[in-house]
């Protein structure tokens, strides 16, 4: 399956398939009851979402969308959780893919902790460039986008692109 930058793979909510991103990247949003965007996370290739649902299945717990042209192979749930159930070492598999995903989140908490605001923005920078090369972090993300995964005002971010 093929979703083009903006596109939603899932709703926040509904329930579904399980996911594998091919190539591309997507972000997660939780939309909270008074209407506001929380961006929770950011999906890379190799990672099967949702990942809070590898060995039991939930409602979606954020919206799925493309920051840029993605892949996808979809896994239906029945075959996933059938296959955990005939197979119990797959579950080897899943904790690799929830470690690597740990290891991930523990690079972002690593961005947090730089004290002056112009290097966490650039180790953002230097994270993305990994996964989707030189174009600019704002072709990808907004500022407010920014801000919540840096921990920063749209405003700070926004001086901070224009140094």
């Amino acid at each position: 399956m093929r979703l083009h930058k903006g596109e939603t793979l899932f709703r926040q909510g509904e329930s579904g398939p399980l996911y594998t991103l091919v190539s591309g990247m997507l972000k997660i949003e939780r939309i909270h009851e008074n209407g506001t965007s929380i961006l929770m996370n950011i999906i890379v290739p190799g990672e099967t979402i949702p990942h809070h649902s590898l060995i039991s299945p939930q409602p979606y717990h954020g919206t799925a969308i493309a920051l840029v042209t993605s892949e996808l192979e979809t896994i239906p749930s029945q075959d996933w959780y059938r296959e955990l159930e005939l197979h119990p070492a797959k579950a080897l598999d899943i904790a690799k893919l929830l470690q690597t995903k740990l290891r991930m989140m523990q690079q972002r908490i690593d961005q947090l902790t730089h004290t002056a605001p112009a290097d966490k923005l650039a180790a953002l920078q230097d994270w993305f460039a990994q996964h989707i090369g030189p174009q600019p972090l704002t072709n990808v993300l907004t500022q407010e986008e920014i801000g919540q995964l840096i921990g920063l005002r749209r405003e700070t971010v926004n001086r901070l692109l224009r140094a």
